[in-house]
């Protein structure tokens, strides 16, 4: 990995530490329509926590967190739901548009 790399992914674990950073960068992705991105961006969030930590807060068993944030990974509600309320996060549901 070169050093631009390593200071951006640094500078983004940085910033996604900050719940409300996190959230931005989350809806950013739902908002994009990709459900492998959105977990992608939520491995990110995971990650500037301490994934084993994450983890742990969830009650999920840290192997089957990453399986879960892989980009073949299809997470039930209930394990996202625990995930994002680990995170200090909640899952929202609003009116779409037209």
């Amino acid at each position: 990995m070169n050093t631009t790399t390593a200071r951006y992914e640094e500078g983004l674990r940085q910033a996604l530490a900050d719940p409300a950073e996190a959230a931005a960068y989350l809806d950013a992705a739902l908002a994009e329509g990709d459900m492998d991105g959105f977990l992608l961006a939520l491995r990110d969030v995971a990650e500037a926590r301490g994934m084993s930590e994450v983890a742990r807060n969830a009650k999920l068993n840290r192997e089957n967190l990453y399986r879960m944030l892989a980009s073949t990974g299809n997470p039930q509600l209930s394990s996202l739901t625990a995930l994002l309320q680990s995170l200090g996060l909640r899952l929202a549901v609003e009116v779409g548009k037209a």
